[in-house]
């Protein structure tokens, strides 16, 4: 008997098909890998973290408000840099929110495509910008240009470098605000001038709520680029663990104690350089509820519009 004979266009799709398994699992394996990285950096941080806890207590490391690892008395309070932290965070949010989402509407609904193509990537070279350019552009030009307008204001401030730290990640709002806007259908566009509104009422009333998810979650990538921001803060602001959310006063937050540390000024395996890892810990548990936050904000609003 003559062997059955196996048509081109099955041997087609069978390759075909052999291909998609292949990609199929070279996806699977990077989504288990992204999963594998996340669970490795939890599992670090806790188990260092966990011979901190057993010196210090739970109740003290959340309450206490002074934050002297490295003095000879010795306090483990990190209310400190969590006031730091929090407060940079919001005067950065109060200089990119506003500025991130009026610029992603001027470029998706009012800029022609010549300026689009020339302004975008200019502004996202911003992104490319490395940090310690910007914590000596907050320390030598921000902050004097702030001192003649409140002569009293120290060198060393929250005010500088919440504000340079907001310069910086206004791309990553306006660019995600804007794809998410040119991704809102044109029938709606096309319908609200069809009822007579204007072309900032359609902005404002019709594309922005329709893209409310995009925008949302550009904020939440803001918020998290903003906790974790280190090289600024740790150049402008000063890294003294102050309780204070007075942003005119210098203060440290959790990313500039960890890289103070980090430096190797402390012994390895010591309480003192086991506390960077309970700080890393209670920075990793501040981003996921204010990303947990931002899910519920985001999805509320989806619902909504």
């Amino acid at each position: 008997m003559s062997e059955p004979i196996i048509s081109a266009r099955l041997s087609k799709d069978f390759q075909r098909n052999i291909m998609e398994r292949f990609i199929e699992f070279a996806l699977l394996c990077s989504a288990a890998f992204a999963v594998f990285i996340t669970s490795a950096i939890v599992y670090v941080l806790v188990s260092e973290a966990i011979p901190f806890f057993q010196h210090v207590s739970i109740y003290e490391f959340l309450t206490d408000t002074v934050w002297t690892p490295n003095y000879s008395i010795k306090h483990y309070g990190i209310l400190p840099l969590i006031s730091g932290t929090l407060t940079t965070t919001f005067i950065a949010l109060l200089v990119a929110v506003p500025l991130g989402t009026i610029t992603a509407i001027y470029l998706s609904e009012f800029a022609s495509h010549k300026v689009r193509e020339t302004v975008k990537p200019i502004l996202e070279l911003l992104v490319g910008v490395p940090t310690v350019v910007f914590g000596y552009f907050a320390l030598m030009l921000v902050t004097p240009l702030l001192q003649k307008i409140y002569p009293d204001l120290t060198t060393f401030n929250m005010l500088g470098p919440g504000i340079v730290m907001g310069v910086m990640i206004v791309p990553y709002i306006a660019s995600l605000a804007e794809d998410s806007m040119r991704a809102v259908p044109m029938a709606m566009r096309e319908g609200a001038y069809a009822m007579g509104a204007t072309r900032f009422q359609t902005s404002v009333r019709v594309i922005t709520p329709a893209a409310i998810s995009g925008i949302v979650a550009a904020y939440i990538l803001a918020i998290s680029r903003a906790v974790g921001e280190t090289m600024i803060v740790a150049i402008a602001a000063g890294q003294q663990p102050n309780f204070t959310f007075n942003p005119v006063e210098s203060a440290a937050t959790i990313t500039s104690y960890i890289v103070s540390v980090a430096l190797g000024d402390l012994e390895h395996g010591g309480i003192g350089y086991q506390s960077i890892f309970a700080a890393g810990l209670t920075l990793l548990v501040m981003t996921l509820l204010l990303n947990i936050l931002g899910h519920m904000t985001r999805k509320k609003f989806a619902e909504r519009y």
